[in-house]
């Protein structure tokens, strides 16, 4: 219990309070007066509070790069997630995203947001264009599931990030588009991509980036502020490999690495990459490996979830433990 220390003190002491009761009609619509609660596909009730306000999570906006050549800070073990194309590179720390957790992007032409939900270890990037429209996401402060629920500017609905499904408003039948993207250390990032560039804090922030604010998370006994299920068969904070409705445990990838594959999945796993939930100093966090999800050779959208959140949202998904 001791790596929990800073974890229970600082989130429990804010959070728990403020978390005490489920979300009502009432506080969803002080804080979101355009949001349209007569569409849901949710029970309100499913909804808590993170312990924070909206926006207290400061989503990134406007988004500074710098190249590879000039980033001596992150070290070589460090996670991050990236995308590439005909314009280029870009990876974004995970000593920044958990801080943040969204991160607005325009990728060779597409408007993005890269997110990271810590509570969850989940990664996802979505295409923020709906119905033709550009959506700017920022935090609601609410959780489901223990899992970041977002919000869009534009119409004020919630979306679930585990899923990219729009829970609660007038976007509720859509989902967004997801979008391939590598999550694996800083190293191997720095050598695909020398020319590369890559997130650095915004100016005139104070946050300790590099450390972990969720120290020992991912060794917890259970997850933080989840009122549901746990899964059977298997540790609820071991890490899932995600693809759709379907995962793999971690720990049958790295048994059966280099490579799983799986009706034309291929899955591959090599050691380097620290996990960001285990030491106060991301760069000195266990090693969990690097996981790459193909198929013919071309990237596929993945996630490594923690187990809870998996079965939480796909409680019929196929697992192979």
């Amino acid at each position: 219990m001791g790596k929990w220390r800073f974890l229970w003190v600082v989130l429990l002491s804010i959070a728990l309070p403020a978390a005490a009761q489920a979300e009502s009609a009432r506080s969803l619509q002080s804080a979101f007066p355009r949001l349209d609660l007569s569409r849901s596909m949710i029970d309100l009730k499913e909804l808590q509070s993170g312990g924070v306000p909206r926006d207290g999570i400061p989503a990134i906006l406007t988004p500074e790069f710098l190249p590879v050549s000039q980033i001596t800070e992150l070290g070589d073990d460090e996670p991050v997630i990236f995308l590439s194309g005909t314009c280029g590179a870009f990876a974004f720390p995970y000593r920044i995203l958990i801080w943040h957790e969204i991160v607005h992007h325009d990728q060779c032409g597409t408007p993005v947001a890269v997110t990271y939900c810590p509570l969850c270890n989940t990664s996802m990037v979505f295409d923020r264009r709906v119905n033709g429209q550009v959506l700017s996401f920022g935090t609601s402060g609410r959780l489901r599931h223990s899992d970041l629920v977002m919000y869009d500017r534009q119409s004020e609905s919630l979306w679930q990030q585990f899923t990219g499904e729009a829970i609660v408003g007038a976007y509720v039948g859509q989902t967004l588009r997801v979008i391939p993207a590598r999550i694996e250390a800083w190293r191997i990032f720095r050598e695909l991509h020398p020319q590369g560039r890559v997130l650095v804090p915004p100016s005139r922030s104070g946050n300790a980036y590099g450390r972990n604010p969720y120290e020992g998370y991912d060794s917890a006994p259970s997850p933080f502020l989840y009122k549901g299920k746990l899964p059977r068969g298997i540790d609820p904070m071991a890490r899932v490999v995600r693809v759709g409705t379907r995962a793999w445990s971690l720990a049958y990838v790295r048994k059966h690495s280099p490579v799983v594959t799986d009706d034309g999945l291929k899955i591959e796993w090599r050691e380097g990459q620290n996990s960001a939930l285990d030491r106060a100093s991301i760069s000195r966090g266990r090693d969990i490996g690097n996981v790459r999800v193909t198929r013919d050779g071309t990237d596929v959208a993945y996630s490594v979830d923690f187990a809870f959140a998996f079965r939480a949202f796909f409680p019929q998904g196929a697992l192979v433990k």
